[in-house]
């Protein structure tokens, strides 16, 4: 059971990162989007954590990273 909330937490990573990236690109309104990431990959951190194995929280956590630096350099804005 610990090895598939490891997978399912590597999906909600998995998309959480899509959608980061997606909102790293700099045109009007899309970084706005790393509002929707953020609180998914804490999700998926919070399951990764059930998780014996470390590999869906480290991805959730650097999307978190990622997410949370492009909101801390814009404002949360731009």
């Amino acid at each position: 059971m610990l090895l598939g909330m490891n997978i399912i937490s590597l999906l909600i990573g998995l998309v959480a990162l899509v959608i980061a990236l997606v909102g790293v690109i700099p045109i009007p309104f899309v970084p706005l989007l790393n509002w929707v990431a953020l609180p998914i990959a804490i999700i998926g951190a919070a399951v990764g954590l059930i998780s014996s194995h470390k590999s869906g929280r480290n991805l959730n956590l650097l999307v978190i990273l990622i997410s949370g630096l492009r909101l801390f350099f814009t404002g949360g804005l731009i």
